[in-house]
């Protein structure tokens, strides 16, 4: 049976014992999309991806139009470049542009991720439906994988690759052995973001304002959890027992129970669009619109 839980009667007060405090750095431009490195993160930024912790910032590299997702992998930063088309490597401990890999980018707006697995780096690279698998040992593009048109964003776990397209509505599992679509999940309308953990693949379902758990195993839709009115565009992730989902309506984020799909918490002010990211020593946020990074520590304490 599917589960659905709806929490729209919990408003953030309900949780108000359980709100942790943030440590807010302020970050110039429009800081964005996020990768742990350690106990310090990347920040995509307009023109440049920013290395800081909480006692600032630590480097910076120029790009001509960084975007998406980004990953954190085999000594380097990954990011796409939505002007060049490309997919860049960024030494970690340099913070220095090594290598430049004609992929394509699939999404010219930017809403799409960059993800390792598998011994790979994967992206979205054309809109009409491919992702390329990338060989961090040669640098070279080895597989171009068919998939739905419009397939921006991707996770990797459970020993797959999983691709949303947001126009098709659907789920896509991709075998890294074979390269291939094995499965395909309907879900519901505008899926977005996506994170593989905590015993399942959990998904945004932006235009419903749902969060659908999907099971690794069989691919099939297990339960979803109704959150707002919207998710346009947020940011989600999973671990240390909680799934966490950067929203955009009446708080900052939520803390979802992956067993019984109830809303742990509700944390933070409303501050527009973002990105999230989970550490077992706390959560990073940003918020682009009021040029704000935060720290949020012991993630064990929040929603219990």
């Amino acid at each position: 049976m599917l589960a659905v839980f709806s929490p729209f009667s919990c408003l953030p007060h309900a949780f108000a014992a359980t709100a942790p405090t943030q440590q807010v750095m302020h970050v110039p431009g429009s800081p964005d999309f996020l990768a742990v490195d350690g106990a310090s993160v990347w920040v995509m930024n307009r023109g440049r991806v920013e290395h800081w912790s909480v006692s600032g910032k630590l480097a910076e590299v120029k790009l001509d139009h960084p975007c998406g997702a980004m990953s954190v992998a085999f000594g380097s930063l990954w990011v796409a470049d939505c002007k060049a088309n490309t997919l860049n490597r960024i030494d970690l401990k340099t913070a220095q542009k090594d290598v430049v890999i004609q992929t394509g980018i699939a999404n010219p707006k930017g809403e799409l991720n960059v993800v390792s697995g598998e011994g790979s780096i994967w992206v979205a690279s054309d809109g009409s439906g491919k992702v390329a698998r990338v060989d961090p040992l040669t640098n070279k593009v080895i597989a171009s994988i068919p998939v739905d048109s419009e397939t921006y964003y991707l996770a990797f776990g459970y020993g797959a690759l999983w691709g949303v397209s947001a126009t098709h509505n659907t789920l896509q599992k991709i075998d890294p052995q074979t390269n291939t679509v094995v499965k395909k999940t309907a879900l519901g309308r505008a899926p977005g973001f996506l994170a593989a953990g905590e015993g399942a693949v959990w998904v945004q379902e932006q235009d419903d304002g749902t969060v659908a758990r999907v099971s690794p195993e069989t691919g099939e839709v297990s339960g979803r959890v109704n959150v707002d009115n919207s998710l346009m565009y947020g940011d989600i992730d999973a671990g240390g027992g909680k799934v966490w989902l950067r929203t955009t309506d009446h708080q900052t984020f939520v803390v979802i129970d992956p067993q019984t799909l109830a809303i742990r918490a509700r944390i933070g002010a409303q501050t527009g669009s973002g990105a999230l990211r989970y550490t077992p020593e706390g959560i990073w946020t940003t918020s682009h619109d009021i040029h704000v990074l935060a720290w949020w520590e012991n993630p064990e304490n929040i929603g219990n």
